[in-house]
């Protein structure tokens, strides 16, 4: 079916003007303060329930494209929208603008003031994964303290804002987050002891995780098994057997039993350094004890085989998983769909995607992920970009961010960054707002060709939302300009980065 897809055909992407006037504003200068006219549209109570999601995300996308429009233009005088704010809105047009820390503050700010709106801990804490993103701490624990005095505070805002220290490379102040629970009231359990070890490592940062949980253990709390599979899966990830090993014996030695969370941890720890007869090994000794594999184990050997293009032993283990009584989700479909373009089977890759789909089980768009990333990786780029166009028309399936990160680059790396910025209006038009990465594609795509106009126009829209780039995307643009006698606009730029870097948000 998709070998015959034509691909040159039109696929009606609405294209965006994305003109604005580099304009840097900050959130004092706040959306309330202009004349925004919002009328109330009452929800039929008994609306079927599919429509009344139609309705909330085409009201969230309609909220996103005025603040949006609010940064890029400094006004929106002609804005006037029927549409009643509602704590579900606000929570979903906050979920829109994650990657927009300014402007999820900005419209966070305005909700509060309409009728009848009052902020949930949902919608304070999404806003501090937002501000989180951007390094607004300081933002952030404004924002606590005001949860704090409202009575909506909870330990998952903490453990948010941990993820976020954590992620920054902060891992001190990330402790120290969790530690201030206690200056709020708040008494932290197990579950949240085990919270924060988790965020530590899946942050790359398991040697720390294992001081705390050495400094803390039998002292704050008493790790359960739970505990030590986090650990296991912190040292899988960094590769590291050897101490996953010394977890792994501290865990017998404290009376707990492998059970098959554990098993599938150590199993992927040897996919992923590529020690796939251990891990098979570890799968016969389940088999041994009697511990029945999870979907989740069959997926693992089977993406771990199918990577090294060991493709009959990964469809073995599809076929068992088949046998095994448990329910084939998409993800282990989506292991088979990898591990056939792992050995550029494309055509069998189809044929399990229509398997998917007979059975009611996907495909989703991380399977069109999949094939779109061994497609490029074959420079297949005609075909990439056909399954792409096709993806919007199969529900369920639609393109996600990561997808458009994956078509941009692949424009970009094309050296076509027309069609590049033909897809990024077409996924601005779908209420997708790009972070930092995304943004550092294209404009590096964008200097690589050349079109520094275009590439400071994005730059700038990435600062007017609150984004700070990165060093190197930085150096890259910078010296653009500088080769071509430009020093008038590096100023300009360096002066606007500066800015956001020094200058404080307020609420």
């Amino acid at each position: 079916m998709y070998r015959s897809l034509n691909y040159l055909r039109k696929s009606g992407e609405i294209v965006l003007n994305s003109r604005f006037k580099p304009i840097f504003v900050f959130v004092y200068r706040s959306i309330h303060e202009s004349s925004i006219s919002v009328p109330t549209q009452v929800l039929v109570d008994n609306q079927n329930p599919d429509l009344k999601n139609l309705q909330i995300a085409k009201e969230t996308e309609r909220i996103c494209q005025i603040f949006s429009n609010h940064h890029a233009s400094g006004s929106i005088d002609s804005a006037s929208v029927e549409i009643k704010i509602t704590p579900i809105l606000v929570q979903e047009v906050l979920k829109k603008l994650s990657n927009a820390g300014l402007l999820a503050l900005s419209f966070f700010r305005w909700a509060e003031k309409q009728n009848g709106i009052k902020h949930t801990s949902e919608s304070y804490n999404t806003l501090i994964e937002a501000l989180g993103k951007i390094k607004q701490f300081k933002m952030v624990w404004n924002l606590v303290e005001e949860m704090w005095q409202q009575g909506t505070l909870s330990k998952d805002s903490f453990a948010l804002i941990s993820r976020r220290y954590a992620r920054a490379r902060k891992v001190k102040e990330a402790i120290e987050a969790f530690e201030r629970m206690h200056k709020f009231g708040l008494r932290p359990e197990l579950q949240d002891y085990n919270r924060l070890i988790d965020t530590l490592s899946k942050s790359r940062h398991v040697e720390r995780a294992q001081q705390v949980f050495d400094e803390w253990k039998n002292k704050r709390f008493k790790p359960d098994i739970k505990s030590y599979a986090i650990l296991l899966e912190g040292w899988g990830q960094e590769q590291n057997l050897l101490r996953l090993g010394e977890v792994y014996r501290e865990m017998r030695d404290d009376g707990f039993e492998s059970d098959v969370v554990c098993y599938g941890i150590i199993i992927n720890a040897y996919c992923k350094a590529k020690k796939y007869d251990e891990a098979i090994e570890k799968y016969h000794e389940m088999e041994r004890k009697n511990i029945e594999a999870s979907p989740h184990i069959y997926c693992t050997l089977i993406n771990g085989l199918g990577s090294e293009k060991r493709l009959s032993e990964a469809l073995k283990f599809f076929e068992l998983g088949k046998c095994s009584g448990h329910a084939l989700e998409a993800p282990t479909y989506n292991a088979v769909v990898g591990a056939y373009c792992w050995s550029m089977q494309i055509h069998d890759a189809y044929r399990i995607v229509d398997e998917m789909r007979a059975r009611g089980v996907g495909p989703n768009s991380r399977t069109y992920d999949i094939i779109l990333h061994h497609l490029i990786k074959a420079q297949r780029t005609q075909e990439a970009y056909a399954v792409f166009q096709k993806m919007s028309d199969e529900p369920g399936c639609e393109p996600t961010i990561s997808t458009y990160e994956i078509i941009v680059r692949m424009f970009c790396n094309e050296e076509r960054t027309d069609m590049a910025l033909r897809v990024w209006n077409q996924m601005k038009a779908k209420g997708f707002r790009p972070g930092m990465h995304l943004f550092s594609t294209l404009i590096n795509g964008l200097c690589h060709e050349d079109k520094l106009d275009d590439a400071c126009k994005y730059f700038l829209e990435m600062l007017d939302v609150g984004i700070r780039p990165s060093i190197p995307m930085f150096k890259n643009i910078k010296q653009a300009l500088l080769d071509e006698g430009k020093e008038a606009t590096v100023l300009t730029l360096t002066k606007k980065l500066q800015k956001l870097r020094g200058t404080p948000i307020v609420g």
